[in-house]
């Protein structure tokens, strides 16, 4: 349960040093535009968004229990995060925030780390390709620039009304949401270690300005962004508000601990070590209090963030503080700028990021699954965008351990009358 950071600090060198300051300046990069992006479509100002990334992510690498893991918003919260907002207000977001930082702190103390062992692989799939088909479908309106009064939150009816809106259609938006779409993979294609994501979505919102093209820009539509973090505060602790949001804090607790954990695995493969789970639960609720204190978004391992970090070179917990204190850096010195930013081009950002959550590479291997697997992971996905996450979550991990079961044909307990 001991934090990375001690351990690697009792060999570190100027070599490392300059290792972790290159990573964790390039992955801020990639972490300032997403940020914002998920912010935005998560039904927040974009502002907090940067707030749960300096904060979340300094507490995450200053706690965990990975080497090289980054901390942050996700691209896996903005469904929950978008149904809390809309039920209970954004007070009710940080409440839920708060109270799901508890409930890891809680299940940090109990090794509660070396449960993600139980949690079925088809459900996390299936769930995580449900968040990025909503995702996908929130982010039409402005890759397309469509003119909508509101656009419903519920998937079902969320597309019939995308459908009729389609003759708003706006070219200058559409082709600024898909040339940011096509620099991003050139840029990560041609330089993989390079912050691409940062540069082509100013590059195409400054050719938006520059050809005067009539889009929608961050600082248009939620005005300036914070130049500074906000004082702390507690949130409403009323025994009410606490009752209406445990539920959702459940569910914010749940997919902070599997989504860091499985980020946490996947840096071990890339770097061949080894993460402790239970310090990292740990450092996951201390970051969900310290970004609810602060008025942020729920936070937790970023997979993509923690790959990019990997791949500029980081090699202990410090590039994660880098990659904090350069975004409240930016936050001070260059929030004007990132007002400018074109929505279209976030937009097709976090189309491209709602891809890549889908894992496309993984596709065949789900076709070639049993057949019980495969609809374990139809089933769950099926829930995810149609029903309540929630109720996915549940259903899938409770039909996914009695499939388990079954499998191991685990036999029933005799029973014995009592001696009269």
């Amino acid at each position: 349960m001991k934090p990375k950071i001690i351990t690697t600090l009792e060999s570190y060198d100027r070599a490392l040093f300059l290792a972790d300051l290159q990573a964790g300046v390039t992955v801020a990069m990639v972490a300032i535009p997403l940020s914002l992006a998920i912010a935005i479509a998560s039904g927040a100002d974009p502002g907090v968004g940067l707030v749960t990334a300096v904060i979340g992510g300094f507490l995450i690498s200053l706690l965990g229990g990975s080497r090289v893991q980054i901390g942050g918003p996700t691209g896996a919260f903005i469904v929950v995060v978008y149904g809390v907002i809309a039920q209970y207000g954004y007070d009710g977001l940080v409440l839920a925030t708060f109270l799901a930082g508890l409930i890891l702190l809680t299940a940090g103390a109990f090794r509660a780390g070396n449960l993600i062992a139980f949690v079925p692989e088809p459900v996390i799939d299936g769930f995580t390709i449900g968040i990025a088909v909503i995702i996908a479908a929130s982010q039409i309106k402005d890759l397309c620039g469509l003119s909508m009064a509101e656009v419903p939150a519920d998937f079902l009816e969320k597309v019939p009304a995308l459908w009729a809106a389609r003759d708003t259609l706006a070219p200058a938006s559409l082709g600024i949401g898909l040339a940011t779409m096509v620099l991003i993979m050139l840029l990560r294609r041609l330089f993989p270690r390079f912050p691409g994501l940062i540069v082509a979505v100013s590059l195409t919102s400054v050719a938006a300005a520059l050809l005067a093209l009539p889009v929608d820009t961050i600082g248009g539509r939620f005005g300036a962004l914070p130049n500074h973090l906000p004082m702390p505060k507690l949130p409403d602790l009323s025994l009410q508000r606490v009752t209406e949001l445990l539920p959702s804090a459940f569910v914010i607790a749940f997919l902070a601990g599997v989504e860091s954990l499985l980020s946490a695995m996947v840096a071990d493969r890339m770097i061949g070590g080894r993460h402790r789970p239970n310090a990292e639960v740990l450092a996951q609720g201390a970051a969900n209090i310290g970004s609810a204190l602060f008025g942020g978004l729920p936070a937790t391992g970023a997979i993509a963030r923690t790959a990019t970090n990997v791949r500029a070179g980081g090699k202990t917990p410090v590039a994660g503080l880098v990659h904090a204190l350069t975004i409240l850096a930016v936050m001070m010195l260059a929030a004007p700028l990132a007002g400018h930013l074109a929505m279209p081009a976030l937009a097709g950002l976090l189309m491209l990021t709602a891809w890549n959550m889908s894992e496309p590479h993984k596709w065949r291997h789900h076709l070639q699954q049993r057949t019980s697997d495969k609809v374990l992971l139809v089933l769950t996905l099926v829930l995810t965008v149609v029903a309540d996450l929630t109720v996915a979550i549940g259903v899938g991990i409770a039909l996914g351990l009695a499939l388990r079961l079954r499998r191991r044909h685990v036999p029933e307990a005799e029973w014995t009358p009592p001696e009269r």
